[in-house]
C-alpha cells in the first residue's frame, strides 16, 4: 500500500508541473497583505475530505498572510458560480476551486481570468484553458488499485489473468460497476484506470460487467438505490462490487447487506466510515489520497502566481514541495 500511494504521490507533483504553465502571465509582485484576499470555493462539504481541505488551506493561507473567503455550493453548479462571482467582486486575487460541474464551472473561472483572477483547479479538472493551474493525484492510478483490490480478493493474480477454483469462462465473475459524478471529470479517469487492469480478464472471459452505472453527485443515498436496482435486475447474481468511492461503496455494502450477501467492494479516499467498514469486514479496499500533502501545494501555488514571481518548472516544484526534486 505504502508503494502506491507514493505512486500516487508522484503523480500528483506531475500534474502540477504539466498544468502550471498554462497559467496567466506573471502579475506585477504583491505582497500579502490583509488586503490580499483569496478565495476557496468548494462543491459540497458532504465529502469528508473538502472540510478537512478548507481547514487546511485557511491555515496554510492566514499564516502567508492573505485574508480567506471560503464557501460549498450544497453540489449547486449555479451557486457555487454565483458565490465565485461574489468573491471576485469582494477582490480575491487568485481562486482555488473544487467545481461541482467541469463544464459549468468553466464560466465563473473564465471570467476571473478577465478580471486578472489565478484560478487552480483543485483535485477536479475545469474545463477551459482559463485556469492557471491544475493539480490533483493520478486518478488512473486510483482506478487501478480499485480494481486490483478486487481483483485480489476474488482470488485472482492481477498481472496473470487465469480461472480460480471458484471462477472461470463457464461460470465467469459477475461484476458491477458504480461509477462517480457524470459531471465530475474525475470520475472518467476513475473509470478508465479500472477498466484497464480488468480489460484482460474481461477479454479472458473471466469477468462480466453486469451493470455500470454514476451516481449523482457521488451521493451514498443515491449508491444504496442504484445497487438494489441492479440487484433486482440481477437476480441478487453479483459477485463484487467497484465503487468509485467509499461513499458509493457503503452504499453498495448497505444495499448487499439487507440482501444478506457479502461481496468483496471497492472505495476511495480513505473516509473515516470507510476504513472502520474496512476493519469490520464490510468494504474491501480503500485508496488513500493523501490531502495534507496536496492541499499546502495548491495554497504554494496561489502564493506563487499572486506573487508573480516567474521561476521554472522545477524552480516551482521545489518551492511547492520542498522535499521533492
Amino acid at each position: 500500500m505504502s508503494r502506491q500511494i507514493t505512486r500516487l504521490f508522484v503523480a500528483a507533483m506531475a500534474v502540477v508541473m504539466i498544468a502550471g504553465l498554462l497559467g496567466v502571465a506573471p502579475a506585477a509582485p504583491v505582497r500579502a497583505q490583509a488586503k490580499t484576499v483569496v478565495g476557496l470555493s468548494f462543491s459540497d462539504f458532504e465529502t469528508p475530505r473538502w472540510k478537512q481541505e478548507d481547514i487546511i488551506m485557511q491555515a496554510e493561507l492566514k499564516k502567508l498572510g492573505y485574508d480567506v473567503v471560503s464557501q460549498q455550493a450544497n453540489h449547486d453548479p449555479k451557486l457555487q458560480n454565483d458565490q465565485i462571482a461574489t468573491m471576485i467582486t469582494q477582490g480575491a486575487k487568485a481562486l482555488i476551486i473544487v467545481a461541482q460541474d467541469a463544464s459549468a464551472a468553466a464560466t465563473a473561472v473564465d471570467d476571473a481570468k478577465k478580471s486578472g483572477v489565478f484560478v487552480v483547479a483543485y483535485d477536479r479538472l475545469i474545463a477551459t484553458p482559463g485556469i492557471a493551474a491544475y493539480i490533483t493525484f493520478g486518478l488512473e492510478k486510483v482506478g487501478n488499485g480499485q480494481a486490483d483490490g478486487v481483483l485480489k480478493a476474488l482470488g485472482f493474480d492481477p498481472a496473470k489473468p487465469g480461472p480460480t477454483a471458484k471462477f472461470t469462462k463457464d461460470a465467469p465473475v459477475q461484476l458491477v460497476k458504480l461509477e462517480g459524478d457524470p459531471g465530475d471529470n474525475n470520475a472518467k479517469f476513475f473509470e478508465a484506470g479500472q477498466d484497464e487492469t480488468l480489460k484482460p480478464f474481461v477479454d479472458a472471459g473471466l469477468i462480466k460487467i453486469v451493470a455500470r452505472q454514476n451516481i449523482q453527485n457521488w451521493d451514498q443515498s443515491n449508491a444504496v438505490t442504484a445497487m438494489e436496482n441492479i440487484l433486482t435486475a440481477a437476480n441478487n447474481k453479483v459477485d463484487a462490487v467497484i465503487a468509485a468511492n467509499d461513499n458509493l461503496g457503503l452504499g453498495a455494502l448497505q444495499a448487499l447487506t439487507a440482501q444478506k450477501m457479502s461481496v468483496p467492494i471497492s472505495g476511495q479516499d480513505a473516509t473515516g466510515p470507510g476504513c472502520n467498514s474496512i476493519a469490520k469486514g464490510g468494504l474491501t479496499v480503500t485508496i488513500l489520497k493523501d490531502y495534507r500533502v496536496m492541499a499546502p501545494q495548491a495554497v504554494a501555488l496561489v502564493d506563487e502566481f499572486i506573487q508573480g514571481q516567474d521561476r521554472s518548472r522545477s524552480e516551482v516544484l521545489q518551492a511547492v514541495r520542498p522535499d521533492r526534486q
